[in-house]
């Protein structure tokens, strides 16, 4: 294996770890059939090495129908054919681990896909039957049980509920594909808990828990709104559920990371106490505006909101559901918000590049772990797929209003002369690539010193390397209307200009990077960020 392993991380390398999150089926196709495999990404660990991440989140790799990107599991003991073997799973944690890198994988506990052994099981047995326990079936409302149990809104858009030949309808807050797990039944207590043996013992750091906030459901699935708290988001039996999750990982000294939408911070937070996860998504950050004021207070808020149980924040600018970060930020509106996505948005792709650097050494500079997901360091823009190739079920939930998430999911250019941008060799990618995808190919970057990707390994070194970055306060400076300026331990400077005109930078003694050139005054230009030693 070529590539030089990174330094052993402490033990609580979780804590301000740099997590590069992979999409398998876009990564890099090993076998050449046009679908990303583990082949492929164990081909690519030295490029791993080289960028500087810490960790590798998979998003999942098991059996699937992929109704839903693979997040309608099947087997959680089986790795899909298409990605490979269980055997090279095991290869790749363990090759990976070699070279200074640990393995988080996806775990959806809310559902499982329709073809689960469970779920066919609970079609076959019918009404009344203890299979059927296992899940959400009930009868419908109505003079013949035509109408759905209850008012519920699925995740996707439409009725979270689908009848049955036999009239009994079944519990879906996803895509029909994906019956939502009783997580009042034992059974499917005990099943979870010995996946998470299951991968633990393989070697696995990390999970990443899909929807954590959305596992419970009011016993009595009664209409929105009838009675308090809310009948399937947020429930408080979920924090016995983690607690007994947290003893299995401690065992393996393995850590969490939720997937927790959630708006109100003391809520929020309760997932993070000491003997629950060890970390959850930041979407407060993800989403925000370019905007000084909003960027600042979401920083503070966050911060805020972890300190009073010790919990790392962690900061991300885009993931495999949301648009890519150089297209969202040449937009009018730079938020991040799933209603607000429609086909034909214009963008300003030179600015919104020029914003996702600045933004690039921001997250960076912050305490706590940053997740990148694949592509980012590349400055892949969102693409407009044809509408005869949409895969992701939100698209067709929506009537076809909902571009979908595919855009940002497009497989990886990794060499700009070969077949597919070097994706793979042979069959055209699952999602078609534009044209103008080998223009950001990651062997061109490779030989450009100011490219995207040099800029995130250049970032990234220094991140591990300087004192002053990893956890800690983060103490805000003097400055110009439009800058934030932040100090770090060890002198360390981050300096961001949003403002309209070039700004001088702060005393310092160096600087050790910038997102784009200062001016021939030595200022910063809009839109840039330097890293300053004071």
């Amino acid at each position: 294996m070529e590539g030089s392993p990174l330094e052993p991380a402490a033990p609580n390398w979780w804590r301000d770890a740099a997590i590069y999150q992979i999409y398998v089926r876009s990564f890099a196709d090993g076998d050449g059939d046009g679908t990303g495999d583990l082949a492929g990404v164990r081909a690519r660990l030295p490029y791993l090495v080289e960028l500087g991440v810490e960790a590798l989140w998979f998003t999942p790799w098991y059996l699937s129908p992929l109704a839903d990107g693979g997040y309608d599991v099947a087997d959680y003991r089986t790795i899909d054919p298409a990605f490979g073997t269980l055997a090279e799973a095991e290869k790749l944690i363990a090759e990976a681990r070699e070279l200074g890198i640990r393995t988080i994988i996806d775990v959806v506990p809310n559902h499982v896909s329709d073809r689960h052994a469970w779920f066919r099981a609970a079609l076959a047995a019918g009404s009344g039957s203890p299979e059927r326990e296992l899940f959400h079936f009930k009868a419908g409302r109505g003079e013949n049980g035509e109408i759905p149990p209850n008012d519920w809104v699925s995740e996707f858009g439409g009725t979270p509920w689908t009848r049955l030949d036999d009239g009994e309808w079944y519990l879906h807050l996803f895509a029909t594909e994906q019956p939502d797990l009783n997580w009042a039944h034992p059974a499917v207590r005990r099943e979870h808990e010995d996946v998470l043996r299951f991968w633990f013992e393989r070697g696995v750091a990390g999970v990443r828990i899909d929807s954590a906030a959305l596992l419970a459901k009011d016993p009595a699935l009664p209409d929105f709104g009838e009675g308090d708290p809310h009948p399937f988001v947020d429930r408080d039996e979920l924090h016995d559920i983690y607690r007994s999750w947290r003893a299995i990982a401690d065992e393996y000294d393995a850590i969490f990371v939720g997937e927790v939408w959630l708006p109100d911070t003391e809520r929020f937070v309760r997932y993070l106490r000491p003997d629950e996860l060890h970390t959850a998504f930041n979407f407060k950050f993800l989403a925000c505006p370019w905007d000084p004021a909003l960027l600042r207070a979401a920083i503070d808020e966050t911060l805020a909101e972890h300190a009073p149980v010790g919990a790392p924040a962690t900061w991300v600018l885009c993931n495999h559901d949301v648009t890519r970060t150089v297209t969202r930020y040449g937009r009018e509106a730079t938020g991040f918000d799933f209603a607000a996505k429609a086909f034909g948005t214009p963008t300003d792709l030179e600015l919104g590049t020029r914003r996702a650097r600045a933004a690039a050494l921001l997250s960076l500079a912050l305490p706590g772990a940053v997740y990148l997901y694949q592509g980012e360091e590349l400055g892949l823009p969102e693409v407009d797929i044809p509408l005869d190739r949409i895969q992701d079920p939100m698209h067709f939930r929506s009537g076809g209003k909902d571009p979908g998430r595919d855009g940002c999911r497009v497989p990886l250019p990794w060499v700009a002369d070969e077949p597919y941008a070097g994706f793979g060799s042979e069959a055209e990618p699952w999602l078609p690539q534009p044209a103008s995808w080998a223009s950001y190919a990651a062997d061109l970057q490779a030989a450009d010193p100011t490219s995207m990707l040099n800029l995130y390994r250049t970032a990234l070194r220094l991140r591990r390397t300087e004192p002053g970055f990893g956890d800690g306060p983060v103490n805000w400076l003097d400055a110009a209307p439009g800058v934030l300026s932040f100090a770090r331990a060890d002198g360390l400077i981050c300096v961001l200009n949003l403002g309209a005109e070039p700004v001088d930078l702060p005393d310092h003694s160096a600087v050790l990077l910038t997102s784009n050139p200062l001016d021939t005054g030595g200022r910063l230009p809009q839109d840039t960020a330097a890293w300053l030693r004071a």
